[in-house]
C-alpha cells in the first residue's frame, strides 16, 4: 500500500470499537459468552484499546447481550484497555457499578420517532431519565459518553434540522457528559452535512476534542462522512470490526463502518491508529466463521483468500 498524507488530517485517530456490542445485539442467535469474551481478547491483541463491550439494557428488549455479567467476569482486564458498556436507567447503572465497570455510554435520539421506538420515551423523557444515571456515574467517577442518533436523518421524519441535533446534543453535554457520539443511525450522511453538523456544534461550545463519529455504510457513504469529519477536527471514529451491526430499532440501518476499512484508509493516509491490519482482518473471519456468514467488510473479502 501506498501511503500518501492529505493535508489537514490528524496525525493519530483512536478507534472505539463497537463491534461486540453495537454489533452482535443484532445477530439473530445468541453468541455465547465465551465466543464474545475471545472475540474482544483477539480485538485487544490487533491493538484496539477501547472496546465497548457490551450493554445492561434489560435481556427482553436486547436477549443477545443479557450476558453482560458473564462476559465481563471473564475478560481479561488490563490497564491499557477501556471496556465501556451501554447502560440505559439507573437500574442498569447499579448493575454496572456492581460489576466494576469504569466507562459508561447512555444512547438519545434527535427525533421523537426514534426516541418512542428505542426507549419508549419522548426526547425530553429520556432525557430526564438519563440526567441522574450520568450524576450518579460522574460521583462515582466514571468516564461518560452520550450517543445521539438519527442526526443526519430519520426513517420515520425526514431530514433532521442541524438546529435540532445541536439542541439535543448541548442538552447531554450540559449533564455532564465527557464525550459526543454522533451517530448516522440509518447512513444517509453525506460530508456536506457532516462538515455542517460539526461547525454548529463548535458554535455552540462542544468542540471536535469532545467528540466522536459513528457512521453507517447504507449507502455507501461511511467512509467520506469519516474523511470529513477529521478534517473538520475530530480524532475519534466508532467502527465495527468486520461491519457488524445495524439498529434493531430502524430496519433500514445496515451495518456499521467496518473497522478494516476504515484502518485500511488511515494506513494509506499515514494517520496512526495502532492497529495491526492483517490481524483485525484475521478476528472479523474467525468471528464471520463463528456466525456463519462472510462479513461485509470490503478489505475483509479483498484480504481473505479466495477459496474462503
Amino acid at each position: 500500500m501506498a501511503v500518501v498524507p492529505l493535508s489537514g488530517l490528524p496525525e493519530r485517530v483512536t478507534i472505539y470499537e463497537v463491534g461486540p456490542r453495537d454489533g452482535l445485539q443484532n445477530e439473530k442467535a445468541v453468541v455465547p459468552a465465551e465466543v464474545k469474551a475471545e472475540f474482544v481478547t483477539r480485538l485487544a491483541d490487533a491493538g484496539l484499546r477501547t472496546i465497548e463491550t457490551t450493554s445492561f439494557v434489560h435481556p427482553k428488549w436486547v436477549p443477545q447481550l443479557a450476558d453482560a455479567e458473564q462476559l465481563l467476569d471473564i475478560l481479561p482486564r488490563s490497564p491499557h484497555l477501556r471496556y465501556p458498556v451501554l447502560v440505559p436507567n439507573e437500574r442498569g447503572l447499579d448493575r454496572a457499578l456492581a460489576n466494576g465497570v469504569t466507562e459508561i455510554a447512555i444512547f438519545g435520539s434527535a427525533t421523537e420517532t426514534f426516541a418512542r421506538r428505542n426507549l419508549n420515551r419522548t426526547v425530553d423523557e429520556s432525557l430526564a431519565m438519563f440526567a441522574p444515571v450520568v450524576e450518579r456515574a460522574r460521583a462515582e467517577g466514571l468516564w461518560v459518553r452520550a450517543y445521539v442518533s438519527m442526526v443526519c436523518g430519520d426513517p420515520w421524519e425526514g431530514d433532521v434540522p442541524v438546529e435540532q441535533v445541536v439542541s439535543v446534543a448541548s442538552r447531554m453535554m450540559d449533564m455532564g457528559c465527557s464525550q459526543l457520539s454522533l451517530g448516522d443511525t440509518i447512513g444517509v450522511g453525506t460530508p456536506g452535512l457532516v462538515t455542517a453538523l460539526i461547525e454548529a456544534l463548535g458554535e455552540a461550545g462542544i468542540g471536535t476534542d469532545r467528540l466522536a463519529v459513528h457512521f453507517h455504510d447504507t449507502y455507501g457513504q461511511a467512509l467520506a462522512n469519516t474523511l470529513a469529519a477529521l478534517r473538520a477536527g475530530v480524532t475519534v471514529v466508532d467502527a465495527s470490526a468486520g461491519g457488524l451491526g445495524g439498529c434493531p430499532y430502524a430496519e433500514s440501518a445496515t451495518g456499521n463502518l467496518p473497522t478494516e476499512d476504515l484502518v485500511w484508509m488511515l494506513d494509506g493516509l499515514g494517520v496512526e491508529t495502532g492497529v495491526d491490519l492483517a490481524g483485525l482482518v484475521a478476528t472479523s473471519r474467525w468471528m464471520a466463521g463463528r456466525l456463519g456468514r462472510p462479513s461485509p467488510s470490503r478489505v475483509v473479502q479483498a484480504l481473505s483468500p479466495e477459496s474462503e
